[in-house]
């Protein structure tokens, strides 16, 4: 996993046994179309993007410096810090899994 200034760490295409360990097919789910969305985690969430192309800035920055941008997109699992106040920058529709570290481990029947 590769971590950056905004303190969120991408794992680029993680094995399908990990994704099981996870058990991110049981995660609730979340998309959006493109478009600017300005978000602050006020958990940490780990996800799973099944679909899309983001770009994260963070919110205080004036400019979309590409030194502090951070992308990710289909096929990556994404850990975002809680606290972190940024702006989704979608260029392709996302579609994802995601749990907040608060929640309790999902159970499902598969």
């Amino acid at each position: 996993m590769a971590e950056n200034s905004l303190g969120i760490f991408v794992e680029k295409n993680p094995s399908d046994s990990k994704l099981s360990e996870l058990n991110i097919k049981c995660w609730p789910k979340w998309g959006c179309s493109p478009g600017k969305y300005q978000l602050k985690f006020d958990a940490e969430e780990t996800c799973y993007l099944l679909k899309g192309k983001v770009r994260v800035y963070p919110k205080a920055s004036s400019s979309t410096s590409t030194a502090e941008m951070v992308e990710f997109g289909a096929g990556d699992l994404v850990i975002i810090p809680k606290g972190l106040s940024c702006i989704w920058d979608v260029s392709v529709a996302v579609d994802k899994h995601y749990q907040f570290q608060s929640s309790s481990s999902s159970s499902c029947d598969h």
